[in-house]
């Protein structure tokens, strides 16, 4: 990278988690760039902040380690004067990680004696309070997340959860403390560490809990967090908000939504779309494991839709029959096997013409930006909380194409739709 030295470096666990984390950052100022991996050298642009999008939430966690620890070292490698390690609002990973082993590793890395965590992203109704995640109105375990297919969360208790994940004694920073702003967040840390604390969850039920948690954080070596602290960050590198930082080259081309995601949000957002009276391919898993052409047929299915607006193809499927297919494919077989169709799909899409493509799923975006040979991403301004649109070149676009990567908790019901009507405008 030339001219400053990079101020934040985050590393995220997924592709729509690092597009939410970087809409964050941009909306509160920061000129912000997303790779897909690790780069293999200097960005050569300038930019406040990288967040290094990674694959990485539901692999072994001696993997995620390591690609996390390798995403580390580069962003060091640019001077990033703090890291960031983002997951989701959700806070879903299992027993045995990821996100407790990966924080412990950058901890160790950095020589780091205390770090924070918390998922809170008020503005998606993801709130913590006495260290309990809700969703909404309702506890995280309640929130349909128990169902999902990879990382079932059945414990709303984070303190508890992470505590499973890792060695380091685990804390919590509450309400309370958080009300009275920085310098009280400051002495309860204090207080944690003189306590043998290495890691607190701290509460926020809103965005004035994260601006108050930010100026509290400047010092720390790594912040751990969903995306919701990142509104904080900014102000203590001396930036504020800017139209500049989220500007993107002129939209153009077709428009086409692939969905992979089988949450609640993404079954209403395909339900709407549908409903639109706009066209719609839904596709059979078991017909993709018995070997039939479904991309072929998607493909010649939407060529002929695509002049007249926007088209959607989608595995989108209630928790019943995922466990149905999963039962006879294996979880990560069927996993794979739908990624993988749905990102060749998407790369069939943008070679013929589509040039505004939202993608819905976090597993399922980052098989398609792989697909379409995608490196790096410019973020832009927001469609939703937590989902920007997105400016990138690809293999299949040299030229380049707008793109929006959606996790699949995320969006109102009628996204899809809005989602292209935002660019244009």
């Amino acid at each position: 990278m030339s001219g400053a030295a990079l101020k934040l470096g985050c590393i995220a666990d997924d592709f729509t988690g690092a597009t939410d984390l970087a809409n964050n950052l941009v909306r509160a100022g920061m000129r912000v760039v997303q790779t897909i991996g690790v780069p293999s050298g200097p960005l050569g642009t300038e930019v406040d902040a990288v967040v290094v999008a990674l694959k990485s939430r539901t692999i072994p966690a001696d993997q995620a380690v390591a690609q996390s620890l390798d995403a580390l070292r580069w962003l060091k490698s640019q001077d990033a004067q703090q890291i960031y390690f983002k997951y989701c609002s959700t806070f879903d990973s299992t027993p045995a990680g990821n996100i407790g082993p990966v924080t412990e590793a950058l901890m160790d890395a950095l020589g780091s004696d205390f770090s924070i965590a918390t998922p809170a992203f008020p503005d998606n109704k993801r709130t913590v309070f006495k260290g309990y995640l809700f969703a909404g109105d309702v506890l995280l375990s309640e929130s349909g997340m128990q169902n999902h297919p990879l990382t079932p969360m059945t414990d709303p208790n984070l303190v508890r959860v992470l505590q499973s994940q890792t060695r380091r004694k685990v804390g919590l920073i509450d309400h309370s403390v958080v009300a009275q702003g920085a310098t009280a967040i400051q002495s309860r840390i204090a207080a944690l560490k003189a306590d043998g604390v290495g890691i607190a969850i701290v509460d926020a039920v809103s965005n004035d809990d994260l601006l108050r948690m930010g100026p509290a954080l400047a010092d720390l070596p790594l912040v751990t967090a969903g995306s919701g602290v990142a509104i904080a960050l900014p102000a203590n590198f001396g930036l504020q908000p800017s139209n500049q930082a989220a500007a993107l080259p002129a939209a153009y081309g077709l428009q086409a939504v692939v969905s992979g995601s089988c949450s609640v949000a993404t079954n209403a957002q395909v339900a709407h779309f549908i409903a639109s009276g706009r066209p719609a391919l839904a596709l059979q898993p078991l017909r993709m494991a018995a070997g039939d052409d479904v991309v072929r047929e998607a493909l010649d299915w939407a060529r002929p839709h695509l002049a007249s607006g926007p088209v959607l193809v989608y595995s989108t499927a209630e928790p019943d029959d995922v466990r149905a297919i999963q039962a006879q494919l294996g979880v990560e077989q069927a996993g794979a096997m739908v990624e993988q169709t749905l990102a060749a799909i998407a790369r069939g899409l943008v070679e013929l013409g589509v040039r505004q493509l939202i993608v819905a799923g976090g597993e399922t975006s980052g098989a398609c930006v792989q697909a379409l040979g995608i490196a790096q991403m410019r973020i832009g301004g927001q469609i939703d909380p937590g989902v920007p649109w997105c400016h990138a070149a690809s293999a299949a676009a040299p030229e380049g194409l707008h793109i929006a990567l959606k996790s699949g908790n995320f969006g109102s019901t009628d996204f899809f739709t809005k989602a292209f009507t935002c660019l244009q405008g």
